[in-house]
């Protein structure tokens, strides 16, 4: 049995907590907000991010030194946008035994990954606590019912993903090692990007325009193309491209209703403004600032990103969905 602090409370943070639980580890979990700490305490329950799921056992708290007091490995399922953050408030707290397991994706500030944001603080901090980075197709209310799940866990060190995968895996959750965080992560964050443009295909289909499968497909091979093209340039191994990080989380992302970033997608397809989108989602969506953040990455590297400034150019307002949409079937 594991000792384990799921810091964030979302969708991912709840399923990953109750999948642990059920396989009978010790979990705490840490949110700021008020509305999770009180479902989970009075009712057992996230209601707002994850209803109809039981979390009974989940210690819940809203203090980050009580949530990672006694435990082993340390899970930080926050948005990529606050992350660092919470991570400079949690500081203090870590102890030479925590193991940190980061859930986002994305780059950060300075242009550097998440993950290695978050080793350059634990340095800054003199502190030397191992890292990995856990990303795949992992869709929460379908891990939460135990539907079959693959993942990686990816590590430079390959023997604490080693050992991470065999403490974490459970009867459907099932958990792979590698030492390839830079390529699981990239991919991880790519996939998003590619998942919001698959959704435009669907709001357009409901506005009955040129939406529907066929398109779908183009625009999906015309990401993963670029994806396969830019990415190693970025620092990704190859090969990750074709594993569960890449191929299979860009794949149920862009297709999966309960996909937040292909969500997204539908509903700026649909001729919602991105405001007015943003506005409407529950959780965050991660493509869009990964469009941000992998077209400026681009620009500074001198790397040709057709997909991805088109899709910039759709978040900028300077062209529409279908304008889009048409855009990308060209490049696949």
């Amino acid at each position: 049995m594991a000792h384990i602090a799921v810091l964030g409370l979302g969708n991912w943070g709840s399923a990953i907590a109750k999948l642990w639980l059920e396989d009978e580890h010790a979990v705490k979990g840490w949110t700021i907000e008020n509305e999770v700490y009180e479902s989970i305490m009075m009712e057992d329950t996230n209601k707002k991010y994850l209803p109809n799921h039981s979390l009974k056992g989940l210690e819940a708290t809203m203090r980050l030194d009580e949530a990672v007091e006694g435990v082993e490995i340390v899970v930080l399922a926050l948005p990529s946008g606050v992350i660092l953050d919470v991570f400079q408030d949690l500081l203090p707290f870590v102890r030479p035994g925590h193991v940190i397991l980061d859930l986002a994706k994305g780059l950060a500030p300075g242009n550097k990954l998440i993950s290695q944001s978050l080793q350059h603080l634990l340095e800054e901090n003199s502190k030397n606590n191992p890292l990995a980075v856990l990303t795949g197709p992992t869709i929460a209310p379908e891990a939460a019912d135990g539907v079959m799940t693959t993942a990686l866990i990816a590590s430079e060190d390959v023997t604490v993903a080693k050992k991470l995968a065999a403490t974490l895996s459970t009867p459907s959750f099932i958990l792979h090692a590698t030492n390839d965080p830079e390529g699981a992560e990239l991919w991880g964050a790519f996939k998003n990007v590619v998942a919001l443009a698959c959704g435009l295909v669907d709001g357009l289909k409901q506005i009955g325009t040129l939406g529907g499968d066929n398109l779908k497909a183009t625009i999906f091979s015309a990401g993963f193309k670029e994806g396969c093209l830019i990415l190693p340039a970025l620092g990704a191994r190859a090969d990750v491209a074709f594993g569960p990080a890449g191929l299979g989380d860009m794949f149920v992302t862009a297709t999966s209703p309960h996909g937040r970033n292909r969500r997204m997608g539908e509903m700026l397809g649909s001729g919602l403004s991105l405001e007015e989108a943003l506005d409407e989602m529950v959780m965050v969506a991660e493509g869009v600032r990964a469009a941000r953040m992998f077209g400026t990455r681009s620009k500074d590297l001198d790397l040709k990103t057709p997909f991805i400034e088109v899709v910039n150019d759709l978040l900028d307002g300077k062209i529409n969905a279908e304008e889009c949409c048409r855009q990308i079937a060209v490049l696949a």
